[in-house]
């Protein structure tokens, strides 16, 4: 397994190209020795009338007929196994005839019998490795018997020189194959060298970058695919958490920034007092107020910022059925106390019920209305709307006013965050109010959007699910 994918592949390749090779040659090399050998049975079998009449020539010089092959040995064998007559096939006018005799067993096949023997193998002398034999009795020599020998030195020559063939083939074969073996596994693998390149820079730090190629085409087209798809959610990931470490920065550097100011005048305060600030009524009384004033500030704003972080780490509010009719009639109400001067509509004509904490949401739109008022010249109008549409509930605080920028409206749910930063704190707040609105309608599982109302203004739109018809 500490080879290279392209090692064990080509390493895969050879070796069954080898085990085929192998296969067939073994294969050719039976089915050739059966046939040769078989033609030579055939020739034994059918060449007995022929032996009785070469050993029952006058001319014991004369050879066998010339239809064997060169070589060929017929023997006539007495009862005690002696050569009793013997021919061998010669080519006419050879002066040097084959001298190859077959080494016959002790005990012949066919003893006791009187039947031709199967063709059997037996060794030979002189240069003549092998003989095809068969033998039988023949009463026309008194019983004595008749052995025909063929020489296999033809068969074992083409046997040889098959091998041979099949050796030079094969080791072309084999080097033939793996070299295009490499030519296709590496144009094949180039795609993944690719892929492991752009891998590197994107280890690098470049997540920008994508693999290649990215086709479903191909298996390594839809690894790229999926490595692609992989990459865009690391990358969002990662951008997602810068944006959230910048904004956790940026809220604590706010954070740090709005706690100095109350601090600071509760600071400058004790000092009034440990200076003698009780020596004189009035400064005493001042200093205590405004200790008292600066700690409840403080208080708020650190109840606001648990909230926020609460909400933010997905902790469960308590849930029960919550009338928002209700809630938008009590923020008007609470409106209109704050500010008889203003036209404050309410559009709520039926009872709107979702599953929520009841504080939390009248906190939600508190918070709308009194950005309203505070952002907004103190004679224009304000609407505020509770309906259905389409199964979610919908709240929604229009005002007047001068609006937003568009880059404001991006931003304007941020903690910390003030559309007007000349705004004071005294005037404007900490600037939490609609981080607040954001985080509890986002645990509620609905959202909250800010767009331009007709005519100049802004409206805050909240949507939340309604109460399923189960509950």
């Amino acid at each position: 397994m500490t080879l290279s994918l392209r090692g064990r592949l080509l390493i895969g390749v050879i070796a069954l190209v080898v085990i085929g090779l192998l296969v067939s040659d073994i294969a050719t090399y039976a089915l050739l020795q059966n046939s040769l050998v078989g033609r030579i049975d055939a020739q034994l079998k059918s060449g007995q009338g022929e032996a009785r009449i070469a050993l029952g020539s006058p001319e014991r010089g004369e050879g066998p007929p010339s239809s064997f092959p060169t070589g060929t040995v017929i023997e006539l064998l007495g009862q005690d196994g002696s050569v009793v007559d013997a021919k061998v096939t010669a080519p006419p006018f050879d002066p040097n005839p084959p001298q190859g005799r077959p080494v016959l067993p002790k005990s012949l096949p066919n003893a006791g019998t009187d039947v031709p023997s199967p063709p059997f193998t037996v060794s030979g002398t002189n240069g003549v490795a092998k003989f095809r034999v068969t033998d039988w009795p023949e009463d026309s020599f008194h019983g004595d018997i008749v052995v025909l020998a063929m020489p296999l030195t033809d068969v074992e020559s083409t046997l040889s020189q098959l091998l041979l063939l099949e050796g030079v083939i094969s080791i072309a074969v084999v080097a033939a194959t793996a070299f295009l073996a490499l030519l296709i596994i590496q144009i094949s693998l180039r795609p993944l060298r690719k892929m492991g390149a752009a891998a590197g820079l994107i280890a690098a730090g470049d997540l920008s970058r994508r693999v290649e190629p990215a086709t479903s085409r191909t298996e390594i087209g839809r690894l790229g695919v999926a490595l692609n798809a992989m990459l865009s959610q690391i990358e969002a990931a990662f951008a997602q958490r810068t944006a959230s470490e910048q904004r956790l920065r940026r809220f604590i550097a706010d954070a740090s920034h709005e706690l100095r100011t109350p601090l600071t005048s509760i600071r400058g305060y004790s000092e009034m007092l440990r200076r003698g600030a009780s020596k004189s009524p009035t400064d005493s009384d001042l200093a205590r107020r405004r200790i008292e004033e600066e700690s409840v500030r403080m208080s708020a704003l650190v109840d606001d910022m648990l909230l926020i972080a609460r909400l933010d780490q997905g902790r469960p509010l308590e849930t029960k059925p919550v009338d928002l009719q209700a809630i938008a009639r009590d923020a008007v109400d609470d409106a209109r106390a704050v500010a008889p001067q203003r036209e404050i509509a309410l559009n709520a004509s039926e009872p709107v019920v979702v599953d929520g904490d009841d504080t939390r949401l009248r906190q939600v739109l508190g918070n709308l209305v009194r950005n309203a008022l505070v952002h907004t010249p103190s004679k224009t109008p304000i609407e505020v709307a509770v309906t259905t549409v389409d199964s979610v509930a919908r709240m929604s605080v229009a005002d007047h006013g001068p609006g937003l920028a568009p880059d404001a409206a991006q931003r304007i749910f941020e903690p910390f965050y003030r559309a007007d930063p000349s705004r004071s704190r005294d005037s404007g707040g900490a600037g939490l109010g609609l981080s607040i609105v954001s985080a509890v309608v986002s645990a509620h599982g609905g959202r909250v959007d800010v767009k331009e109302t007709s005519g100049g203004g802004a409206t805050f739109e909240v949507e939340l699910p309604l109460v399923s018809q189960s509950d």
